[in-house]
């Protein structure tokens, strides 16, 4: 029997493929709005980062969100990640 496929996307951070369960996704709504999506299933553009505080370091460093986004990201974003990766 075939054995079904994991989703897997790239993490924003370290640019590593993992399973997209492991990360954390971050989405970009029709209005702009920028948000952390806990569920997985918001509509929107999304991205993705592991839940590892050096990949967060690099991924705001290197301003990607706003890379993959086309638009700036508030700092109050950053922060809500960054308390996410600390639970």
């Amino acid at each position: 029997m075939k054995q079904k496929r994991i989703p897997e996307r790239m993490c924003i951070g370290c640019s590593e493929m993992k399973p997209k369960r492991e990360l954390i996704r971050v989405v970009r709504n029709a209005q702009g709005e920028i948000s952390l999506d806990d569920t997985g299933k918001k509509p929107g553009r999304g991205a993705y980062i592991c839940r590892n505080a050096e990949c967060m370091k690099k991924a705001r460093k290197a301003h990607r969100l706003e890379r993959a986004f086309g638009c700036a990201v508030s700092d109050e974003i950053y922060d809500g990640l960054e308390r996410e990766l600390s639970q």
